[in-house]
């Protein structure tokens, strides 16, 4: 089983920025890749911004130029450094982490932190 600790959400003005980490332990064998999603109405969380082993990033369009995600050297940590924050981006943001298995890909789920950005 793969643990991930969440940290870093808040109340923030517009304008301003927070830091989100995610901290991953446990049985991280075969990191392929780590990221941020966030609930959507109708759907159930759509990606935010993701980073691979390779440090490959993925990000959602509206966040482009705002977010940018980071990892540690030993990839068991990521980082989402949130600038410019709109009240839209308002949300429980989700980490997931996703482990190389022999016959399938593995993901395991944070518990989410609030992130309340207020005009």
């Amino acid at each position: 089983q793969v643990q991930l600790v969440e940290s870093g959400g808040g109340s923030v003005q517009a304008g301003g920025s927070l830091r989100l980490s995610c901290q991953a332990s446990g049985s991280i064998f075969s990191f392929k890749s780590m990221g941020w999603y966030r609930p959507v109405p109708g759907r159930w969380r759509d990606l935010v911004s993701s980073i691979d082993r390779r440090g490959t990033t993925n990000y959602e369009e509206d966040v482009k130029g705002r977010l940018t995600i980071t990892k540690d050297m030993d990839g068991n940590t990521v980082h989402l450094h949130m600038t410019n924050l709109k009240p839209e981006d308002t949300g429980v943001y989700y980490c997931k982490r996703t482990e190389n298995g022999p016959e399938r890909d593995y993901d395991y789920w944070g518990q989410g932190t609030q992130v309340t950005v207020f005009a």
